[in-house]
């Protein structure tokens, strides 16, 4: 099991309707791309950290080893616009209002990312994928990411073990025994992954699969008090957002 997911079936608010949630973390992650990013988005930066490591109760380290991938890309993504190619004062040079530019998109695109991770990091994909039936996903797709989720933790497991194989067989003692294990490894999880498909088939029509895959999920309602608290939480961000946008900038 991936730690995120670990992290989410082990969450305080695992028993939480996904709505609840969805309010609050897609709500951050929408407030964080349409408001100015100083100071809206640091403001929900700073208030998506203060939830989920106090409210949510997540572990820092987790989060940190969870935030650091989206993050990097978050930094690729705004070093571009430091520089511009071409021009009079040569091929690479600084680009007017680069700073700026660069500072509020990292600031959009992390403070969006851990309003993502917020929602993911308190709600199960085993919670959340059988409720999209409901809410008028065709159930084909649904069983299709299902099943998709399930073999990517069988994939991850074999890929472990065949590690640890070639490991105790000293097949990463040089880079011509890595590349080779490399390569073994590639091969041997392809076919592993296509054995375990055809079994879980056959498995499903041994069980009278008739195309729907029938799945017990956790009884839970939205909360009206939980959502009004996210939904106020979202206004009050937009409001001091427009109240220190004038003397701030």
């Amino acid at each position: 099991m991936l730690p995120i997911d670990a992290a989410a079936h082990g969450s305080r608010w695992r028993r939480r309707h996904p709505v609840d949630k969805a309010v609050l973390g897609l709500g951050l992650t929408v407030l964080a791309i349409s408001l100015p990013p100083w100071p809206g988005a640091a403001l929900v930066l700073v208030a998506a950290l203060t939830v989920l490591l106090g409210p949510a109760g997540v572990p820092g380290r987790r989060l940190w080893r969870a935030y650091r991938v989206p993050l990097g890309f978050c930094v690729t993504g705004a070093l571009p616009l430091l520089v511009q190619v071409g021009g009079p004062d040569g091929f690479l040079t600084a680009a007017d209002g680069g700073a700026v530019r660069a500072g509020g998109l990292l600031l959009r695109t992390s403070a969006a990312s851990l309003g993502v991770l917020l929602f993911a990091f308190t709600t199960p994909m085993s919670d959340l994928l059988p409720r999209l039936v409901r809410a008028g996903v065709p159930a084909p797709v649904v069983d299709v990411a299902l099943v998709t989720y399930r073999m990517s933790f069988l994939l991850l497991d074999s890929v472990r073990r065949i590690r640890q194989a070639q490991a105790a067989r000293l097949g990463h003692t040089t880079r011509a025994a890595t590349w080779r294990s490399l390569g073994g490894l590639g091969a041997t999880a392809f076919v592993r992954a296509f054995d375990r498909a055809a079994r879980l088939q056959s498995g499903l029509a041994g069980r009278g699969y008739d195309g729907t895959l029938r799945v017990l999920v956790p009884e839970a309602r939205v909360s009206v008090p939980f959502t009004a608290a996210s939904v106020a939480l979202l206004a009050a961000l937009a409001v001091l957002t427009l109240v220190l946008e004038g003397p701030l900038s």
